[in-house]
């Protein structure tokens, strides 16, 4: 038998050595990966009992808390016996909860947002919506869980600022994850969807807000046109029943409706996202201002809403409305909505102010800007504006364009593969990874995410933690983020 060569022994010694360096250097990677998973579970449940054990106040929950959970607010003070719907409120919180399900498979993640959902269910008014919050001991709203037929009392569902929309979409996700199962939460659902199908407008929009249903002989289809002159001074008119785009309204119904039809199947709420669409399309004003304003008369007319939000085009609006073009399209494919793209782009560009931001507001037809003082007068300079409002914003065209011309220059098909792809693909990297112990390590041992900040509404409060608070938008981007690790991380 031919002995070995030096050479052969000495590879094999090498690539053995190799070998033992390789598993050296993987067991510790493998075994930190785990450690953190334990780690980032481990602080969820942590988090999470904090919240629903000290933080929740009949199962919901409002936007930031002092230290001790003494004083508490939303977007105004509240007592213990009140929750927030409008986000970051008690909807945002649920959602974050059933991503931690998804992500752990640990129930008590799912009880947590069931018991969202039922303060939500209390909470639910006649007319199928929410107002801003929810008062478990007050009896000037009329929730539907309540016989109100012999009394008055708020009936308003909101649409402003996602409220309603929110609480909607968080039920229906939790409605798909306990398989249509709970008739409760089923039954909250669809009264709501049937209600916010009632409130849209023949041309397809939706108002601000609304207690009952527009009759369609009263509200013809028409486009949207200028006025032969418009008030200079605020009228001081209800513009609540107006077609809204202020702080996305129509846009988030529309978004809502279009997941209704995924996660049901009902071929009437596909119809009123379009419609919602159509609207859009109605909206966009002729030449020479092809874009859109913040909210439109009954006539389909730019008009007033607030005393600092005048008859006017919107650089801001007509941005989120021009994103909302590009949403439509990939969930449709109907080119009408790429095609409105082009003179809008056009305007912009013509339109920008000379240090590269847009004007909130553009005067109709000939497109100065418009900006107001702090005593509330209409002028056409910036010498003086308030402090409250965004009289002038960042352009996002740029990205907006990107995103068209990927749109118009790929099929359809292609479109669609690369966005489904994009929701189901959850990715870490080591800056995520930071992110993940830096969150961790900012739990303290009660299972707050404290932050530097003030209760907004509360004018007299001696902070035992100074300038501390704790925030349900940071609980819910946390959970998330950290939700995020686990699902990126399965085997």
């Amino acid at each position: 038998m031919k002995p070995k060569s030096v050479s052969l022994i000495f590879n094999t010694v090498n690539f053995k050595l190799i070998l033992f360096l390789l598993g050296l250097i993987i067991q510790p990677i493998a075994w930190s990966d785990t450690l953190l998973r334990e780690q980032t579970k481990q602080a969820m449940s942590k988090a999470s009992d904090f919240f629903t054990q000290q933080v929740s106040g009949h199962g919901g929950y409002l936007w930031k808390y002092s230290p001790d959970l003494e004083l508490r607010e939303g977007e105004k003070k509240a007592d213990p016996d009140m929750i927030w719907v409008q986000p970051p409120g008690t909807p945002s919180v649920g959602e974050a909860f059933i991503k931690a399900f998804r992500a752990s498979g640990n129930k008590k993640y799912l009880k947590a947002a069931l018991e969202a959902a039922y303060a939500l269910e209390w909470g639910q008014l006649q007319s199928g919506g929410w107002w801003y919050s929810i008062d478990f001991n007050s009896n000037k709203f009329r929730y539907r869980h309540v016989d109100n037929k012999v009394r008055k009392g708020r009936n308003i569902s909101i649409l402003d600022d996602n409220v309603s929309q929110s609480a909607l979409m968080f039920l229906m996700h939790l409605d798909e994850v306990l398989e249509f199962k709970n008739q409760r939460v089923n039954k909250v659902v669809e009264y709501g969807l049937d209600n916010l199908l009632k409130a849209q407008y023949p041309n397809g929009a939706w108002p601000q807000r609304f207690d009952k249903f527009p009759n369609p002989d009263k509200y013809p289809v028409i486009k949207a046109n200028y006025p032969q002159n418009w008030p200079r001074e605020f009228p001081g008119k209800n513009y609540y029943s107006y077609y809204t785009f202020n702080d996305n309204s129509i846009s988030d119904t529309i978004v809502l409706f279009f997941e209704a039809y995924r996660i049901y199947g009902k071929n009437a709420y596909l119809e009123a996202a379009e419609r919602g669409g159509d609207f859009i399309l109605l909206a966009q004003m002729p030449e020479p201002q092809p874009v859109w304003a913040q909210q439109y008369n009954h006539k389909m007319q730019p008009a007033w809403a607030r005393k600092f939000e005048p008859a006017a085009l919107s650089g801001r609006e007509s941005q989120d409305v021009m994103k909302s073009l590009l949403m439509l399209y990939r969930e449709t494919g109907k080119q009408k909505y790429l095609d409105a793209l082009p003179r809008a782009f056009r305007w912009f560009e013509r339109s920008i102010l000379p240090e590269g931001k847009m004007a909130r507001f553009y005067e109709l037809r000939t497109n100065r800007p418009l900006y107001f003082t702090k005593d509330y007068q209409l002028v056409y300079h910036a010498n003086d504006l308030p402090t409250h409002y965004y009289f002038k914003v960042k352009s996002r065209i740029p990205g907006i364009k990107r995103e068209y011309e990927y749109l118009k220059n790929n099929d359809y098909e292609s479109v669609k593969k690369r966005l489904d792809k994009k929701k189901n693909t959850v990715t870490i990297n080591e800056k995520k990874e930071r992110i993940v112990r830096r969150i961790i390590s900012e739990l303290d041992k009660s299972g707050r995410w404290l932050e530097d900040g003030k209760l907004r509404y509360q004018r007299f409060y001696n902070f035992n933690v100074a300038n501390q608070v704790i925030s349900s938008k940071t609980f819910v981007q946390n959970m998330n983020i950290l939700s995020d690790y686990l699902l990126a991380t399965q085997k």
